[in-house]
């Protein structure tokens, strides 16, 4: 193991007791759900609230950039930095008062936010914003990218539904809001020098979710801090803690399922269905379906419309009636193939989890190669997202990429992962620049809810004029005058091409003892499945999911599939965790797999842990000496026959 770094010392120097600068946890956090690899100095998992203010104030003496982390799920690079990383998933993590009068629940940011729904629910209420990975991020998190989900034309975003922040700014001064909004004058002085930039570029529709959300700071909107800060991806504060708005729960839920010719179509469709006040219209196309069957079988998809794409449109409400026939006169007045009514709630569960598990099972392209996020959720106004669509698939065509659009169709917002060549030099900057100035043609937005992070900041010139960008650096200066929150997002980003992960790794393919032919027979593209999107680190718990085990009972990132996958491809990149089989920190990360194939089952883009550990120790003991226990255990079938023909006592 490496020895302890400098910052860990003076953060251990400073009384912080949950202190990880090992190589191990460095690799393990060196990567969130996006292509970037950025190892971090130190990871500090806070026990109390006062200790992130001590944090911040040693970064902030020893010049160390810091980066807040919820559960790591964030798609742009948001949750992934090269100084101190905070996960306040570890021990931050509780539910302080539910308010079942006020409709308002207290947490702190490292609250898991179905941990949320559970504890709102004997009330009958809900946190409203449910983004797919409801079961494993954190509402910190969501504050930090401005979490939507599918049910945000229900609900709305997250900015719509925090009622009152805890913040620590970058300088280290605390505010208590909407309380202490007053107080920043000059902030209120940056607005007023700027309202004919900020009312005509920012704000132009409900998807706009890329850069600063400046609009809530003008006169007319109240100068409001608080939804100001939501979205702002850890660049200006860090929350400590949150009051969110809580909603009842409709008693009726109907699922309505509209089949089109294809995803262009029924992307026209979509904001026609608003007049019918949905709760959710979610575009599918029908190759993730085809990949479900294909992984679990055809039991896995309860019957859908002819089509070869769908919307998803969800109605709810208090009255059975009411919502039925809503549902009836919704699928009498659009034009699709065919269309379907699911009443069933264990039905149409299993259809959501198909659109929930859209990241993880487009993780491979129509081609079959490895697909990747980073030009993932870009938005567009809602009644451009046919012509959109279109013009988007002549830009894939054109650079021979492929992949599979869904996503927020109603809002304008579509969610793809695509099998951009990241080993050619440029090529991903270079479709990053030419789909961005697509999007920005339609008056769109480079994100539609996942935030700019690393991938896209780089891109805001193309939908913002540079008063606008300087107004982004002069409002950070307010908040974070070092540039120590996040650096590289959104002000002064790095480029989007640096710190990719996968192009660092070196290509394995000679001497391995199985095949990996879905991956080219090369290990290294099997272990780069592992997306990040954290499915492991779920609480599977009565939803019939087995992965993962040893997480689940530790609770510690190394223990979950995903951490494993990040070791080992710390030890493909070779310059953190050295390129060898037999690395100690490869073997801390593989020591609690029970290799039982719950990942193989479970994880949406196919990782197989327990393949990826057999390899390991037949690399790593192969012509050498093993353990004792391999030995006694490996042998115990020999053992066993052997014990059978003893002689029994008598």
């Amino acid at each position: 193991m490496a020895r302890a770094t400098a910052i860990g010392e003076a953060l251990r120097g400073a009384g912080i007791s949950d202190v990880l600068d090992d190589t191990t946890t460095r690799a393990l956090y060196s990567s969130d759900a996006s292509l970037y690899r950025v190892p971090p100095q130190a990871v500090v998992r806070p026990r109390e609230i006062d200790e992130v203010a001590t944090v911040l104030e040693v970064c902030r003496r020893h010049g160390v950039p810091f980066t807040s982390r919820g559960g790591g799920t964030s798609v742009a690079g948001n949750a992934v930095g090269p100084g101190v990383v905070l996960d306040f998933s570890r021990h931050l993590g509780r539910v302080l008062q539910i308010d079942p009068e006020a409709r308002a629940a207290t947490v702190q940011p490292g609250v898991v936010q179905s941990e949320l729904q559970r504890a709102a629910a004997p009330y009958g209420l809900r946190f409203g914003p449910d983004p797919s990975t409801h079961n494993r991020c954190t509402v910190g998190g969501m504050i930090g990218n401005n979490a939507c989900g599918a049910r945000t034309l229900g609900y709305g975003r997250t900015s719509d539904n925090v009622l009152g922040l805890e913040v620590l700014t970058g300088a280290g001064r605390h505010l208590s809001l909407p309380d202490d909004a007053p107080v920043l004058e000059s902030l209120r002085r940056l607005v007023l020098d700027h309202l004919a930039t900020i009312r005509t570029e920012f704000g132009r529709f409900g998807r706009q979710a890329s850069g600063y959300a400046l609009e809530h700071l003008l006169p007319e909107n109240g100068f409001d801090v608080l939804r100001f800060l939501v979205g702002s991806e850890g660049t200006l504060g860090v929350v400590t803690e949150a009051t969110v708005r809580l909603v009842a729960d409709p008693a009726v839920r109907v699922l309505v399922a509209l089949g089109y010719p294809d995803i262009a179509t029924a992307g026209d469709a979509a904001h026609a269905l608003l007049g019918f006040t949905p709760t959710a219209c979610e575009g599918l196309d029908s190759r993730i379906v085809d990949v479900v069957r294909a992984r679990r079988g055809p039991a896995a998809v309860p019957p859908l419309p002819r089509g070869a794409a769908w919307l998803f449109v969800e109605l709810s409400g208090d009255d059975a009636g009411e919502v039925l026939a809503r549902a009836s006169s919704l699928e009498h007045a659009v034009s699709a193939v065919d269309s379907l009514i699911v009443t069933d709630p264990g039905k149409a569960a299993q259809l959501w989890r198909i659109r929930e598990d859209g990241a993880g099972l487009s993780g491979r392209s129509p081609a079959g190669l490895p697909a990747h996020s980073g030009w993932e959720d870009a938005a567009v106004p809602p009644e451009r997202v046919g012509e959109y669509l279109r013009e988007f698939e002549s830009l894939l065509t054109r650079y021979g990429v492929t992949g599979y659009p869904y996503g927020h169709f109603a809002d304008g917002c579509i969610h793809i992962r695509l099998d951009v060549p990241l080993e050619i030099p440029g090529i991903f900057r270079e479709f990053l620049f030419a789909a961005g100035e697509l999007v920005a043609s339609f008056g769109g937005s480079m994100s539609g809810e996942h935030g700019d992070g690393r991938a896209r900041s780089e891109l805001l010139p193309l939908m913002y004029s540079p008063t606008a960008l300087r107004l982004f650096g002069a409002v950070k200066a307010v908040f974070d005058p070092e540039g120590l929150l996040n650096p590289g997002v959104l002000v002064d980003p790095v480029p989007s091409d640096r710190d990719l992960r996968v192009p660092a790794a070196q290509r394995v393919q000679d001497g391995l003892a199985f095949r990996y032919t879905g991956d080219g027979g090369d290990f290294t593209q099997a272990v780069h499945r592992c997306t990040g999107v954290g499915k492991c680190r779920a609480d599977t718990a009565g939803l019939g999911g087995v992965m993962c085990p040893s997480y689940l009972a530790t609770r510690e990132e190394k223990d979950s599939t995903r951490g494993r996958a990040r070791v080992l491809q710390e030890m493909l990149n070779g310059t953190l965790v050295t390129g060898s089989w037999r690395s100690p920190e490869v073997h801390e990360a593989l020591e609690l797999c029970l290799a039982c194939k719950g990942c193989a089952s479970d994880c949406p883009t196919g990782v197989d842990m327990a393949t990826f550990k057999s390899e390991v120790l037949h690399q790593s003991y192969q012509g050498r000496v093993r353990p004792v226990t391999h030995y006694t255990l490996g042998r115990l079938p020999r053992w066993a026959a052997l014990a059978s023909r003893a002689p029994r006592a008598v």
